[in-house]
C-alpha cells in the first residue's frame, strides 16, 4: 500500500502571520510535523502543499517534498479539499496516485509519530468496505449544550430542547453531560478515492481515536504558541 503525508501550509494567515515557520521551542513550526511525519514507516513520502516560497524552502530543508498550491486556491475563504482534489488529480495523472492519504497540519505540533501510526493503522484495519477515513479527535472543551446565541438583547440556548432532551442543560453537571468530542486537526487520514470520487475529505463513514487535551493543542493564536511551547518543555519525548 501506497501512503503519502501531505501537509496543507498557506503563507497567508492573518490571525498569526507567518505561523507556518515561527519558530517553537527552537525550530520553526512545520519542521515538528515533517519530523513527526518521517519518523513514520509506513509513509512513503512527504509532501508539502503551499503557494510560500519561504515555507517550501524550510519544508525542503526538513526533509519534504514540495507541491506549488494555485494562488487561487490559496485565500483565507478557500476550501482545503479543493487543494487536496487538485494535487490528486495531478499525482493520478503522473501514475503516482497514493492508496491513502495523512493529512497533517502544522498548526498541531504535539502530534507524535505513534499517533499518526494509529490512525493509519486504523483506517488499514477497517478498509475501504468500513470506512471512509479516520479522524484523531479530543474531548471538546466547550459543551455545545452550555452554548447560547444572541437574540436581540438577550440569550437562548444554541441548541433546543428537542434536540437535547434536557431541561436547562447548562445549568447541569459536567458529568450528567453526553460525551462530546471535536475534531483536533492532528490526524486526519483518507483514501483518495475519498476526495476524488466522493469531493468529501470524510466522506461517510468516520472512524475516530481520542487523543490527550496536551497533545492536541492546535495553534491559531499567540496564547497557543505559549501553550504549545510549555507542553513542549512537560511531554517531549512521549
Amino acid at each position: 500500500m501506497h501512503i503519502y503525508a501531505i501537509i496543507p501550509a498557506r503563507g497567508g494567515s492573518k490571525g498569526l502571520p507567518g505561523k507556518n515557520i515561527r519558530p517553537l521551542s527552537g525550530k520553526p513550526l512545520i519542521v515538528w510535523t515533517i519530523e513527526a511525519a518521517r519518523a513514520v514507516p509506513e509513509i512513503s513520502r512527504i509532501i508539502v502543499n503551499t503557494e510560500n516560497s519561504e515555507i517550501a524552502q524550510v519544508s525542503r530543508d526538513a526533509g519534504a517534498e514540495v507541491f506549488d498550491r494555485p494562488k487561487e486556491l490559496a485565500f483565507d475563504l478557500s476550501l482545503c479539499v479543493d487543494a487536496f482534489a487538485q494535487h490528486l488529480g495531478i499525482l493520478k495523472e503522473k501514475g503516482e496516485l497514493p492508496d491513502m492519504v495523512v493529512d497533517l497540519r502544522a498548526t498541531a505540533p504535539l502530534r507524535g509519530a505513534s499517533r499518526i501510526k494509529q490512525g493509519i493503522e486504523l483506517l488499514t484495519r477497517l478498509g475501504k468496505e468500513q470506512a471512509d477515513s479516520v479522524r484523531a479527535v479530543s474531548k471538546a472543551i466547550k459543551h455545545p449544550y452550555k452554548m447560547w446565541k444572541r437574540e436581540g438583547e438577550f440569550i437562548v440556548p444554541f441548541l433546543p430542547e428537542s434536540l437535547t432532551h434536557m431541561k436547562e442543560p447548562w445549568n447541569a453537571a459536567r458529568q450528567m453531560l453526553p460525551a462530546v468530542f471535536q475534531n483536533n486537526g492532528c490526524v486526519n487520514a483518507f483514501w483518495s478515492e475519498t476526495i476524488l470520487v466522493k469531493k468529501s475529505h470524510t466522506g461517510d463513514k468516520i472512524a475516530s481515536f481520542i487523543m490527550e487535551d496536551w497533545e492536541s493543542v492546535n495553534i491559531d493564536s499567540e496564547i497557543d504558541f505559549l501553550i504549545a511551547e510549555e507542553m513542549l518543555k512537560r511531554h517531549k519525548g512521549k
